[in-house]
C-alpha cells in the first residue's frame, strides 16, 4: 500500500505540472459537451423550399402559409415556372419544389380531387425523406380541412371517427438534447480515458523514466494501478462536471434514477476503459504510435456505439462489432438510468458485460506489460 501511495503521488505531480495537460482534460471535455448536443442534432427543421404556383387562388395561398408556418419549412422562393424553381434546387439553395397546377382550387372544389407535384433533393437522403414526410403530412392535414368546409350538409350525420392521443414517455416535450447529452457524456468519459491512459506508459518510455521503474521493487500490479487510479478518479470528476453542471444547469436535464446506481457503473466503466487505453500502452512505444492506435478504436466505438444512429438499423456484422465495445453498454445504461429511471433489474446484463470488459482488458495489460525489454 505504500508503494502505491508513493506512485499515485507521482503520477497525481506529474500530471498537474503539466499545464498544456490540465486544459486538455479538465476544460476540452465541458466545453464539447456544451457545444456538442447543439451540433450533434438529429431534428430536420428550417428545410428550404420553393413554390410553383400556377393558381395563384385562395387556397394556394392557404396552403403555402400552412406549410411556411409548421416550423419545419422556410420558403426559398415564390416563382410562375418551374425551371426557375429548379435553378434553386440546383445551386443548393432550395430542398424541395413544390408545383401547384393552374385550377387547383377550381379542380378540387368541382372535381372533389386535384394533384400536386414534388421534387425533392435527395443528395442527403434522411433531410429529403423526412422533408418529403413532413410535406406530405401537412398536405394531407389540409385537404383534410377542406373536407370538413364541405361536408356541411345536414342531411347526412357525422362519420364516426376513432380520435388518437398520444403520450410522450420519458421525453415529454421531445427535446433531442436529452436524448444525446447523456450519450455524449458517456462518449467525452471514454475519450478521457482511453486517451490519457494510453499516452502514459508510452511517455514513460519515451523519456527514459520507465527504465529506473522496470529496475525497481515496484510491482507489475503496482505500476498498473498507480497508472489507473489517478485518471479513474478524473473520469469520476469529469462526469460530475459534466452531469452536475453543464446538464442539469444549461440543458435541465436531471436523472430520473438512482444516482448511485449511475456512479457505480461508471465505476466499473472507467476501470474497463482504463484498461483498454493502458492495454495499448503496452503494445506502442511511442506517443504517435499510441495516439493513432487509440483514436483508430475509440472512433469505431463512438460511430458504432448507438451515440448517433440506432445499432437496431445496422447489419448483424456492424451489430456484432457494436456489441464488442463497452461504449455501446454504458450509453445505453446512461440513457435508460438519465430518462427512464430504470433500476439495477433492468441495467443488469449491461453492468455484467462492462464487469467483464473491466477484468478482461485490465488483466491483459498487467500481463502484456514486461518489466524487462
Amino acid at each position: 500500500m505504500r508503494t502505491l501511495l508513493f506512485l499515485l503521488r507521482k503520477e497525481f505531480r506529474q500530471i498537474f505540472r503539466n499545464k498544456s495537460l490540465l486544459p486538455m482534460i479538465f476544460v476540452a471535455p465541458l466545453l464539447q459537451l456544451l457545444i456538442l448536443p447543439l451540433a450533434a442534432n438529429y431534428e430536420v427543421k428550417n428545410i428550404n423550399i420553393a413554390v410553383v404556383d400556377h393558381d395563384h387562388s385562395s387556397y394556394s395561398q392557404r396552403l403555402v402559409s400552412k406549410i411556411t408556418a409548421s416550423g419545419y419549412f422556410r420558403l426559398a422562393g415564390y416563382y410562375n415556372s418551374y425551371s426557375e424553381a429548379f435553378a434553386l434546387v440546383e445551386k443548393d439553395r432550395a430542398d424541395l419544389v413544390l408545383e401547384i397546377p393552374a385550377a387547383f382550387e377550381r379542380n378540387l372544389v368541382r372535381e372533389g380531387q386535384q394533384q400536386l407535384f414534388v421534387a425533392v433533393n435527395a443528395i442527403n437522403g434522411a433531410k429529403a425523406g423526412l422533408g418529403a414526410a413532413y410535406l406530405g403530412s401537412i398536405i394531407r392535414d389540409f385537404n383534410a380541412g377542406v373536407r370538413m368546409e364541405w361536408i356541411q350538409s345536414p342531411r347526412f350525420e357525422p362519420a364516426p371517427a376513432i380520435e388518437v392521443v398520444s403520450s410522450n414517455w420519458y421525453n415529454p416535450f421531445m427535446n433531442y438534447n436529452f436524448f444525446m447529452v447523456p450519450a455524449i457524456l458517456a462518449v467525452l468519459v471514454t475519450m478521457i480515458g482511453g486517451y490519457m491512459t494510453a499516452l502514459n506508459i508510452v511517455k514513460e518510455k519515451e523519456i527514459g523514466t520507465i527504465e529506473q521503474i522496470n529496475v525497481s521493487p515496484v510491482r507489475k500490479y503496482h505500476f498498473i494501478l498507480g497508472k489507473l487510479i489517478p485518471f479513474w478518479v478524473i473520469g469520476m470528476f469529469i462526469f460530475t462536471m459534466g452531469l452536475g453542471v453543464i446538464a442539469w444547469q444549461v440543458y435541465g436535464i436531471t436523472p430520473q434514477g438512482s444516482i448511485l446506481l449511475l456512479y457505480g457503473v461508471l465505476a466499473v466503466y472507467l476501470l474497463a476503459v482504463l484498461g483498454f487505453g493502458l492495454l495499448i500502452s503496452t503494445f506502442c512505444d511511442t506517443q504517435q504510435q499510441a495516439m493513432s492506435l487509440a483514436f483508430f478504436f475509440i472512433m469505431i466505438m463512438m460511430m458504432m456505439s448507438g451515440l448517433f444512429t440506432p445499432i437496431d438499423s445496422m447489419p448483424d456484422w456492424a451489430k456484432a462489432i457494436a456489441y464488442l465495445s463497452p461504449a455501446t453498454y454504458f450509453i445505453e445504461v446512461m440513457r435508460m438510468v438519465v430518462l427512464k429511471g430504470s433500476g439495477f433489474a433492468d441495467i443488469k446484463f449491461h453492468f455484467l458485460v462492462i464487469c467483464l470488459f473491466a477484468v478482461v482488458l485490465n488483466g491483459w495489460a498487467v500481463l502484456n506489460y514486461r518489466k524487462t525489454s
